[in-house]
């Protein structure tokens, strides 16, 4: 596996490396040996779907005490996954980094605590699987405005499919003071 650091301190790229012949491949997704900088046990993993191209989720969060890591991988589709930094004591608050997931490029990235994760689905038939180091609490569960000025993602489309919920979550200035 390919490890490679990006700007946001603790967000990873991830490179699996894939085993190709006549028959088909095979290829680690995850390997605590192969990726100490990983450092924590995950306890859950999660499978989204999104059936429509434009569709935007997130940026979805865990407030403390249940603030997850995560490792995501798209595994049918094309999506460009987000992390961004919430950390008010960080350099890089409110900063973000983006990465093309697909099936095609195995690509995957390790978002930790303190950051929030958001993806948009760039085909038709995505699919997205990951991994967190926490349980998922209904009672912690948190998002930011996926067009939060503030933060100013540019999704690369003006009218993208979200949830109600996606659409009515507050600004990070309304959750950050």
């Amino acid at each position: 596996m390919t490890v490679t650091e990006t700007k946001l301190n603790g967000v990873l790229i991830i490179e699996p490396r894939v085993f190709g012949d006549a028959r088909g491949w095979f290829m680690e997704t995850y390997s605590k040996i192969k990726t100490p900088q990983i450092e924590c046990e995950f306890v859950q993993d999660n499978h989204s779907y999104s059936a429509q191209k434009g569709t935007i989720r997130g940026i979805h969060f865990q407030k403390p005490p249940m603030e997850q890591s995560k490792l995501i991988r798209c595994s049918r589709g094309v999506i460009m996954d987000y992390a961004v930094d919430l950390r008010p004591d960080s350099p890089t608050f409110k900063q973000w980094i983006s990465v093309e997931l697909s099936a095609q490029n195995n690509k995957q990235i390790f978002i930790p605590r303190g950051f929030g994760h958001g993806f948009i689905s760039l085909t038709d038939d995505v699919e997205i699987q990951y991994k967190t180091d926490n349980y998922y609490s209904v009672e912690c569960d948190a998002a930011v405005l996926w067009s939060d000025p503030e933060i100013g993602i540019n999704w690369g489309t003006a009218n993208p499919i979200v949830s109600d919920k996606d659409a009515s979550a507050p600004l990070l200035k309304d959750i950050i003071k």
